[in-house]
């Protein structure tokens, strides 16, 4: 789980990625140039990416340390099995 500090961190994230994509559908709106338009969704791309590093830092940091910590194989290999599979789809859609 997140503690509070973490969780703020990454609500502002989110914040500020929702205020992105609020500049994103005006600039349509405006007809802006594609390529403007464009750099601003590949922000948004960057900035969630972001939110994902820190959120897998913290899993990485608190189940996963603690799974590996217990004596139970079976939760052990269950953490590293959905780190693997998370870093797979990363690695697709990266």
């Amino acid at each position: 789980m997140m503690d509070e500090k973490q969780k703020e961190k990454v609500a502002a994230r989110l914040r500020r990625i929702e205020g992105q994509i609020g500049g994103i559908r005006n600039m349509i709106e405006e007809d802006r140039y594609c390529i403007d338009i464009l750099n601003q969704t590949s922000a948004v791309v960057s900035a969630l990416r972001g939110v994902e590093d820190l959120v897998m830092q913290n899993h990485l940091n608190t189940c996963v340390v603690d799974a590996i910590k217990s004596d139970d194989e079976a939760n052990q290999e269950e953490k590293l099995n959905e780190v693997m599979e998370v870093i797979g789809k990363f690695r697709r859609h990266g």
